[in-house]
């Protein structure tokens, strides 16, 4: 897996590709089904028996598609990292080089962390159960994870070399800063049920900026942040 996503991976569309074989189409199946139930009990707790009746099929046939419950764990894992490029990191492709594009991942991140808050998050229900368990599971979360952190971190570079930020801004402590942020968001939001979280998360984004940011960055967007809690009830 590459350090940095830079080009969009196409995903299966029978409308410009060609359609997927029935094994496929069954394979990725399965692999959305234990991704919704890996987002309720972790990765830890998906087993070939509790998805073959989720799935109404036999153990040896959802077995037949991946051979082992590793290799279906890291299957989850791949296509959580997929699905989260695609909702966070592709869309700010499109915004302006630096500043703009720097807070657009992280509104795009408050999203999906707003949509995650009853479900869960694979990356952080991840760490918690494979960090000191060394492995191949452990090996794609935190590929996947480091892919999306030196994402982040070039975005902060390109966001001083267009002069948004200060020359000599630390990229990676920024980067680092921002990362803390969402982790605080998901433990007040998800486990505190703290009301005015998200509005908390971005105003220490702000700060962030403020602290590093240069009179030449672009002024921030005023916009009404929801609570994840809010957010999701309205959907």
């Amino acid at each position: 897996m590459s350090t940095t996503p830079t080009a969009r991976r196409p995903r299966a569309d029978t409308s410009a590709h060609k359609p997927l074989q029935k094994g496929q189409q069954t394979k990725a199946a399965i692999v959305d089904a234990a991704l919704g139930l890996a987002t309720q009990i972790g990765l830890e707790g998906l087993s070939i028996g509790a998805l073959a009746e989720v799935m109404q099929m036999s153990k040896s046939g959802v077995f037949a598609h991946f051979g082992s419950r590793e290799e279906l764990q890291i299957s989850v894992v791949r296509e959580y990292h997929t699905r989260f490029e695609e909702e966070v990191f592709y869309p700010a492709i499109n915004a302006p080089r630096g500043l703009p594009r720097l807070r657009m991942l992280f509104d795009n991140w408050m999203k999906r962390t707003s949509v995650e808050i009853d479900s869960g998050c694979i990356y952080i229900s991840g760490a918690v159960e494979f960090d000191d368990r060394p492995g191949p599971v452990r090996d794609a979360l935190a590929s996947s994870v480091n892919t999306w952190l030196s994402a982040m971190r070039r975005a902060v570079e390109i966001a001083i070399e267009e002069g948004h930020l200060a020359p000599d801004t630390d990229a990676a402590q920024m980067a680092f800063e921002i990362h803390a942020l969402i982790l605080a968001l998901h433990y007040e939001a998800r486990f505190l049920r703290s009301p005015d979280s998200a509005l908390r998360a971005v105003r220490a984004f702000d700060n962030i900026v403020t602290r590093f940011g240069t009179v030449q960055a672009p002024a921030p967007r005023k916009t009404v942040t929801k609570s994840p809690a809010a957010a999701n009830k309205q959907g």
